[in-house]
């Protein structure tokens, strides 16, 4: 049997636990995973495309035993999400799901790349219960405003956003 590699897209602005919880699950239906850090320019991310990258290295090289045995590399792309694939030359991408609400985008996206590549299969993995509501987004808004982000993110990610938020707030005097 061929090797199956996922890719698992996004753009992590910050990596978060529940980001985290995909990539662990994503190991036990390949045998190689790329996390594909995007760009992503027009969203406007907090940590530049090689941050993102770094933290999500670190972040991994943490997880030891957790990730069954498969080989885990992050790689950051600019490029339609099909190029990457095929140059990567993978089989499988990866997409969490948090609600019913992420499905509809999400199950749209996976029709376009059907079109685009037949060949290519998108798994769909629902957050864990204790991940369901955990967003980048939400995260950054919390943690700007002071809040408590630390059963969101790891230690290290929580200190980046500190260090990101306090660059903010002397910038803005």
């Amino acid at each position: 049997m061929a090797e199956r590699v996922g890719v698992y897209p996004g753009t992590f602005d910050p990596i978060t636990n529940g980001h985290i919880d995909i990539i662990c699950r994503a190991t036990r239906v390949v045998d190689r995973l790329i996390v594909a850090v995007a760009s992503n320019d027009g969203k406007g991310p907090l940590f530049t495309i090689e941050e993102r990258t770094r933290m999500i290295a670190d972040e991994i090289a943490q997880l030891g035993h957790a990730t069954n045995g498969a080989r885990i590399d992050v790689k950051p792309f600019s490029s339609l999400l099909m190029h990457f694939v095929l140059a990567e030359k993978a089989n499988v991408i990866v997409r969490g799901l948090r609600a019913v609400s992420d499905f509809e985008y999400e199950f749209q996206m996976a029709g376009m790349n059907a079109r685009l590549q037949p060949e290519l299969e998108t798994v769909f993995l629902m957050a864990s219960e204790r991940c369901q509501f955990i967003s980048s987004r939400f995260v950054k808004e919390i943690g700007r405003l002071g809040g408590d982000i630390s059963s969101f993110v790891s230690p290290r990610v929580r200190l980046h956003l500190l260090a990101r938020f306090d660059e903010e707030r002397k910038e803005s005097r």
